[in-house]
């Protein structure tokens, strides 16, 4: 099968309701054009966003989809470089989900590897986050049981990728989007290179191009 794709057939693969993780850490490896094309070419409503952050509101990427109001939840670990994003959890526009950076990774692993969930002892003790949560007593300390997270479509950047989907990413561009390639039902990647198979070392394959549905070349979009 064909992966690399056009950016228009991306709009058939994001639909209003839709569960999305978005790939990377304020502006350091985020699929910025994605989401600028999608946001041009589509009325999305009514998503879901699970993201290490909801970037900033006055530049490309995913605080846009903020600005715009496509998204009915985030789950997120940092939205105070989004304004936008505090006014609508603070007016109830928006359900915004809080959490600690290393248990949403890891909520996100346990979804993109089958897990059960996460136990964390982060958060015990503290009525406001134990609610509506299993806790789990191991060796007679309390954890909380945080369960995975999956998405319907995961949209990431790589620096690197192949044809067949095989990334390479440079630096801290790994963050989030190393967990989410595994995490979604559809993934799509915004690549800065678009290279032929061979042409990435294989030791320095971070991902596999099997867990890849989509590629678009980052070149080819402005």
């Amino acid at each position: 099968m064909k992966k690399v794709k056009k950016i228009e057939d991306v709009l058939e693969l994001v639909n209003s309701g839709d569960t999305v993780m978005i790939g990377g850490f304020l502006t350091c490896g985020g699929p910025n054009k994605i989401i600028t094309h999608l946001l041009e070419n589509k009325d999305l409503k009514d998503l879901t966003i699970i993201a290490n952050d909801t970037g900033f509101d006055s530049t490309p990427g995913i605080g846009q989809l903020v600005v715009k109001k496509c998204c009915k939840k985030i789950v997120a670990s940092h939205v105070g470089t989004n304004k936008e994003t505090g006014r609508q959890m603070s007016e109830n526009e928006t359900e915004v989900v809080l959490t600690p950076q290393g248990t949403l990774a890891e909520q996100i692993r346990a979804g993109g590897f089958g897990l059960g969930g996460v136990l964390t002892p982060t958060g015990v003790g503290i009525a406001e986050i134990e609610e509506g949560k299993d806790i789990v007593e191991v060796d007679g300390k309390k954890f909380l049981l945080e369960k995975p997270l999956k998405a319907d479509v995961a949209i990431l950047n790589a620096y690197k990728v192949d044809t067949y989907g095989n990334m390479e990413f440079k630096g801290s561009t790994r963050n989030f989007n190393m967990l989410m390639a595994y995490a979604a039902d559809t993934v799509i990647v915004e690549a800065d290179n678009l290279v032929e198979v061979g042409e990435i070392d294989p030791n320095h394959v971070n991902i596999p191009g099997l867990v890849v549905d989509v590629i678009i070349d980052g070149k080819e979009l402005a």
